[in-house]
């Protein structure tokens, strides 16, 4: 991911492949809505830049980023879809609660792509405190949910090409 030296929201965009005609589900998580309606912001728009019509953008909302996983897999299958991103900020307190958070909702969301042969896009944020979200939900690390937006794409060519073969 991007550390001090390096803004990937503004790396490898010369080669984005268009999202015409694509169908994306963006399932945000409700908690730390300062920082996931940041990051849903530019998913969105990131989407749309690159052809995928605002209509063809499915946004849900969960209570947590605990919950991304099952929305994940509600969207999944959906037959027009052709990827999740989902979307959630995990801050480190002071108990193993992140621990487990994080660790279940990456699981959760590999089976979910696994399980319905779709990209299902890890866009959550897991940092040390308030300050590095807010860095990667539009600040100097740029936007997670561009990224993540631009990784749905790439991987639904991606599936799209393959299947062609």
């Amino acid at each position: 991911m991007a550390s001090s030296l390096k803004n990937l929201s503004e790396t490898g965009k010369k080669e984005i492949p268009s999202a015409k005609g694509m169908h994306f589900a963006v399932v945000v998580s409700e908690w730390n809505t300062e920082i996931t309606a940041a990051l849903e912001h530019a998913a969105c728009e990131t989407l749309v830049k690159h052809g995928a019509k605002l209509k063809n953008i499915l946004v849900t909302y969960v209570p947590g980023s605990f919950e991304l996983t099952l929305g994940a897999q509600f969207a999944a299958q959906l037959a027009d879809i052709d990827a999740v991103i989902c979307l959630g900020c995990v801050i480190q307190g002071e108990t193993r609660h992140f621990d487990f958070i994080c660790d279940s909702v990456a699981n959760g969301l590999t089976n979910v792509g696994l399980m319905y042969n779709k990209p299902v896009v890890f866009g959550v944020l897991t940092t040390n405190d308030l300050k590095q979200a807010k860095e990667r939900a539009g600040g100097k690390h740029g936007n997670k949910g561009d990224e993540a937006a631009i990784t749905a794409i790439k991987m639904a060519t991606l599936k799209r090409n393959l299947l062609r073969k």
